[in-house]
């Protein structure tokens, strides 16, 4: 008799990351069930290749009554959780979303988690949670030291998490991993913002002189370590997801604009954001004990990255359409 295979659900898996993690999932033989909001971070276009292949629900996980009902239908032996508020902007200037969904939206999922009797909560943080490293970097044991709202968020879904592994014994792993980069990812991000400016020809806004400095990891490489963590990682335990590749923001510019064959000058220094962390970086041998590694170096990413823009232009602009309506919207607000 043949074994069945693992049943999972995937919080937040039309978004950029959980939708990676879904592909990667499927070819990797598990049974599959998506719960996602569809906010304007998610879409469905993302889960095309898979589509019939996975069962999805629209779902918001705060919604108490709908998440009881996927549980209780879909009995999956482990939650991979990336429903989240991700962007710092929209948390400077509304930070209620960021509390509804990774906050009480993780608390909910807890409840049912333990309801059901799910064998794995795997929780998907961020390496935003220490705060600014200046020197050396951090460990899964450096105190939390978040310094913006979308960064308190998820660490307080983090010390949820921690605290119901001890209170109600909730088989739960945590990780936490530096910028992501790849293909689908939302252009109100800096590195997809600044591939969608050079081809439009458009100077990318930097912050400051842009020397805050981040730890970037290719996608794909991100949800292989997910998905081992899935596998081999410890209850209670923590993983960084780091690749060591750190780059200054105005060196990110000045590289995708030379792949690019751009201008050089193709970016304008903006007001810095408040409260900007100089710097993140994590140190990852834990998670490389488990016999993880990443496969692509930066260079090699951004190339991929910055191809697969290219043949996918019209998802794209449609989405730097959207981001205009909302600025526009929020600018009206502040009048």
């Amino acid at each position: 008799m043949s074994k069945m295979p693992p049943n999972i659900l995937v919080t937040g898996g039309a978004g950029f990351i959980g939708s990676a993690f879904v592909r990667l999932a499927v070819s990797s033989g598990f049974k599959v069930t998506v719960a996602d909001k569809l906010t304007y971070a998610g879409d469905s276009a993302r889960l095309e290749s898979v589509s019939n292949r996975i069962v999805f629900h629209n779902a918001d996980i705060t919604d108490r009554s709908k998440t009881d009902a996927i549980l209780r239908k879909t009995k999956p032996d482990a939650i991979i959780h990336f429903a989240a508020e991700t962007h710092v902007d929209r948390s400077i200037l509304d930070s209620s979303p960021f509390i509804k969904t990774n906050v009480q939206g993780t608390a909910t999922l807890i409840d049912f988690a333990l309801k059901y009797k799910v064998k794995k909560f795997l929780h998907v943080s961020t390496d935003e949670v220490y705060g600014e490293i200046k020197k050396g970097y951090s460990t899964e044991s450096t105190p939390l030291n978040p310094c913006n709202p979308y960064a308190v968020s998820k660490a307080a879904a983090d010390m949820l998490v921690q605290a119901s592994v001890r209170t109600f014994g909730l088989p739960a792993v945590i990780v936490r991993p530096c910028n992501n980069y790849g293909p689908w990812q939302y252009p109100e991000k800096f590195i997809p913002l600044t591939i969608l400016k050079a081809m439009n020809n458009q100077k990318t806004p930097v912050f400051a002189r842009g020397l805050n400095v981040r730890e970037w990891i290719y996608v794909e490489d991100c949800v292989e370590a997910i998905m081992t963590v899935l596998n081999k990682g410890k209850t209670g335990e923590i993983y960084n997801i780091g690749s060591g590749e750190e780059r200054k923001n105005i060196q990110i510019i000045k590289t995708i604009l030379s792949v690019m064959g751009k201008s050089s000058d193709l970016y304008t220094f903006v007001k810095d954001r408040p409260g900007h962390d100089l710097r993140y970086s994590c140190n990852s041998d834990k998670i490389r004990k488990l016999g993880w590694n990443e496969r692509h170096i930066f260079e090699t990413g951004l190339e991929k990255t910055i191809l697969w823009a290219d043949e996918h232009m019209e998802w794209m602009n449609g989405k730097t359409k959207e981001l205009r309506a909302y600025w526009r919207k929020v600018y009206q607000r502040k009048r």
